[in-house]
C-alpha cells in the first residue's frame, strides 16, 4: 500500500508550520493508496476532529494536540490514530482477540498466547 505524496505534505505541513489541527487519511481502494481525506483548520477543536471520523469505516489519523503542563508550560503533541469502529469489525465476526502492533516483538507468538490465556 503506498502513501501518496500529499500526505507526506500534508504532515509535514502540521509538524512544522501547524497549519493544520489534525489530518483524516483514507485507504483509497482503486488506487491502493493512503490519501488524505480531510483536513482541520487550526481553529477545530477535538470534537470537529472526531466529527469527521466515519462510525463504520477504518481511517488514520494525526491530532496535534495542545495542553498545559503541571508547570503551566503550553506543549503540543502530535498523536497518530488508527480509527477502527466497532461496527467496521462486525464484518469479521467470529474475531475473540484484537491486537495492534508496531513491530514484530509485539505480536509474536508468546504475545498470542499470553492473550489467549
Amino acid at each position: 500500500m503506498a502513501v501518496h505524496d500529499d500526505c507526506k505534505l500534508k504532515f509535514l505541513e502540521l509538524k512544522t508550520k501547524r497549519t493544520h489541527r489534525f489530518i483524516v487519511f483514507k485507504i483509497e481502494e482503486k488506487q491502493k493508496q493512503v490519501i488524505v481525506e480531510k483536513l482541520g483548520e487550526p481553529s477545530n477543536t477535538y470534537e470537529d476532529f472526531t466529527a469527521n471520523l466515519p462510525a463504520d469505516e477504518c481511517r488514520y489519523a494525526v491530532y496535534d494536540y495542545d495542553f498545559l503542563t503541571a508547570e503551566n508550560v503550553p506543549k503540543s503533541r502530535i498523536i497518530f490514530i488508527a480509527w477502527s469502529p466497532d461496527t467496521s469489525k462486525r464484518e469479521l465476526d467470529g474475531i475473540q482477540i484484537e491486537l495492534q502492533a508496531t513491530d514484530p516483538t509485539e505480536m509474536g507468538l508468546d504475545v498470542f498466547k499470553s492473550r489467549s490465556n
